[in-house]
């Protein structure tokens, strides 16, 4: 089979047989997008690192970015373990609050004081809110959205029950600008995006903050806040194939071409399967014998990796409510055309 090549500046394509991958099987994806998935708009599938599979649709192609939505909070995860490998901050058991000290307060609970990175990464930080409901739009209306999240963390809960937070992964972006002095695009740009010839992400002026200029029509590069820190849990605007780069990265263990880009512990553990199927910011699944793990986002954008297959999906989509889950299409249309080696 194969080995894998290296699609830092050109990316090469390979006919599925070559790659083990069975065309007829694979034709069977056209009217299944078109019929139940309308709304995908680039479809990237990479085998031992070459692309086997490649689609556009609804006037979209190659270069043409898409907000990604909480796919971001994968790429945040993979800055954090960047920025404890190269010392910039401890490692992921340090207290949140050592970030900011100027919001500590002697009214700071001491349940607050005990978060660390840990929670943040895997979703076990306790907040006021229900969980599945928080109040997003509430946290965008603010001056200031780390003080907002600080005062939500801690208030109530208890550490090491899982909630999902889109704020908590902002707290992570605002803490790579704290011990780096560098936003998380700047840093990401330096350090993940050029090493592994993803594009350049530029800066954007937010010039408002309503709902299209966060996460509608008005996205552009990399949403900030109004203190400049890069939205943490959405508002990253990938192509896909820097999706499916992003992917690759990870299925090499954070190698590229004889660098190490991420540390092969920090991935390792980030995708280490528990009970609540959720990594360091990435959700995992293992059904019928196959493991994967994948970067998710709203509206249907995916990178999903399958390590046992050698192979990342990247699936770049337009937003829309209540799209439908990609996994099925995963399962049903793409995992029964390879063959396993």
């Amino acid at each position: 089979m194969q080995k894998n090549c290296w699609p830092t500046s050109v990316w090469q394509t390979t006919e599925p047989t070559a790659l083990g991958m069975n065309p007829d099987k694979l034709t069977e994806l056209e009217p299944k997008i078109k019929a139940d998935y309308s709304n995908i708009n680039g479809i990237v599938m990479v085998r031992h690192g070459c692309i086997a599979y490649e689609r556009y649709y609804n006037g979209c192609g190659p270069d043409d970015p898409h907000h990604v939505a909480s796919v971001t909070k994968s790429v945040i995860s993979a800055l954090i373990g960047i920025a404890i490998d190269a010392g910039y901050i401890m490692n992921e058991d340090q207290k949140v609050l050592d970030f900011f000290p100027e919001y500590v307060t002697e009214c700071s609970s001491s349940l607050r004081q005990e978060i660390t990175l840990r929670h943040l990464l895997t979703m076990t930080a306790p907040y006021a809110f229900e969980d599945w409901h928080e109040p997003l739009d509430k946290m965008c209306m603010q001056p200031d959205w780390v003080r907002y999240t600080l005062d939500m963390l801690g208030r109530e809960g208890s550490i090491g029950d899982f909630k999902y937070s889109t704020a908590g992964a902002h707290l992570l972006s605002a803490i790579i600008t704290r011990s780096t002095g560098r936003s998380a695009r700047e840093f990401a740009n330096e350090h993940l995006f050029k090493p592994i010839g993803m594009r350049e992400i530029m800066d954007y002026e937010m010039k408002s903050y309503g709902f299209d200029d966060l996460f509608g029509q008005y996205v552009k590069g990399w949403v900030h806040d109004p203190n400049g820190i890069s939205t943490g849990g959405w508002g990253l605007t990938l192509t896909p194939r820097d999706m499916a780069r992003f992917g690759l990265l990870y299925l090499n263990r954070g190698n590229w071409e004889g660098r190490q880009i991420i540390s092969e512990s920090w991935i390792e553990n980030s995708i280490a399967m528990n009970s609540y199927t959720y990594g360091n910011l990435w959700w995992l699944r293992e059904e019928e014998g196959v493991f994967s793990y994948s970067a998710v986002g709203d509206g249907g954008n995916v990178i999903c990796c399958i390590p046992s297959l050698n192979l990342v999906i990247a699936i770049a989509s337009e937003f829309t409510l209540n799209a439908r889950d990609r996994w099925t299409l995963i399962k049903e249309c793409i995992i029964p055309a390879v063959h396993e080696s």
